[in-house]
């Protein structure tokens, strides 16, 4: 039988999120004539990107805490995709307001450990060989069928749940505890057992995962989206107990904000969130 050692995995759509603080006393400084028609730019662009189709939408949160004032996320269809709408919010001229302080670059990703470990042995049992082109091409088939059949996943539309928790985090490589060292039976067992919490939730909080290995400086980003913030703090602190989770994973920093939709987004700047998202 074949050993596969790293799962497949399939990738869809491109994401980048950015991270801003407001310079407020430069924006407060500004004649109300001239603020008005910077958000009105704004809002028409956002709204422009928030009605597209899913692999292609960006959204507003308003960040809580010390860690930026706005995120801007953006689904595109690839690299490029990405460019283009990163060029275009420096474009705006609310830019000239907006100071970066972060970003993250990543690829929607559905890891296939259970598909895996089927494809592998469907393709033993027909005789092929790993590292032949037959192999590689009964793999191939087997990927595009499942890309399509999971295409609403690798493409997704932006949730409109009113709360985001954003995160980067990555498995342990350490001396003593290595993800990537441990037999593949044991780390499907721990994925299938890890997947089943979340799927307890699968009501409550829509996930996106995205994977980022050698694209930024975590192995995987994490969006989670729900209408109530302790949906995330729940979620998280039962995973916590999880093997995959207390044994194995690191995480990043945690951003956590509120949907600001494009008509909402003259009231943020305004400074008054309880109209910007309600």
């Amino acid at each position: 039988m074949s050993n596969p050692i790293v799962p497949l995995t399939l990738e869809g759509a491109s994401v980048l999120h950015q991270m801003f603080h407001v310079r407020w006393d430069e924006w407060r400084a500004l004649d109300s004539h001239s603020r008005h028609a910077i958000v009105q730019e704004a809002q028409n662009w956002l709204e422009t990107k928030e009605g597209a189709e899913g692999g292609e939408q960006t959204a507003a949160f308003a960040l809580l805490g010390h860690k930026g004032d706005v995120m801007l996320l953006h689904y595109r269809r690839d690299f490029l995709g990405l460019l283009e709408a990163q060029q275009q919010v420096e474009q705006l001229r609310i830019s000239e307001f907006l100071e970066s302080t972060t970003s993250y670059l990543s690829v929607v990703e559905l890891g296939l450990y259970e598909s895996t470990r089927k494809i592998f042995d469907e393709l033993d049992a027909r005789g092929l060989q790993q590292g032949t082109d037959e192999w590689d091409k009964a793999v191939a088939e087997q990927l595009e069928r499942q890309k399509k059949a999971m295409a609403v996943r690798l493409w997704p539309e932006i949730p409109e749940s009113r709360y985001i928790c954003f995160y980067p985090m990555d498995r342990r490589r350490g001396e003593d505890k290595n993800w990537y060292q441990v037999p593949f039976a044991e780390r499907q067992r721990m994925m299938h057992e890890h997947g089943l919490i979340g799927r307890r939730y699968g009501g409550v909080v829509r996930q996106v995962i995205s994977g980022s290995i050698g694209l930024d400086d975590w192995e995987w980003g994490v969006d989670l989206f729900a209408e109530a913030p302790e949906s995330f703090k729940q979620l998280i602190y039962e995973m916590r107990f999880d093997e995959v989770s207390a044994v194995y994973a690191q995480f990043g920093t945690f951003y956590v904000g509120l949907r600001v939709p494009s008509e909402g987004f003259g009231h943020f700047m305004r400074g008054e969130p309880r109209s910007a998202v309600e």
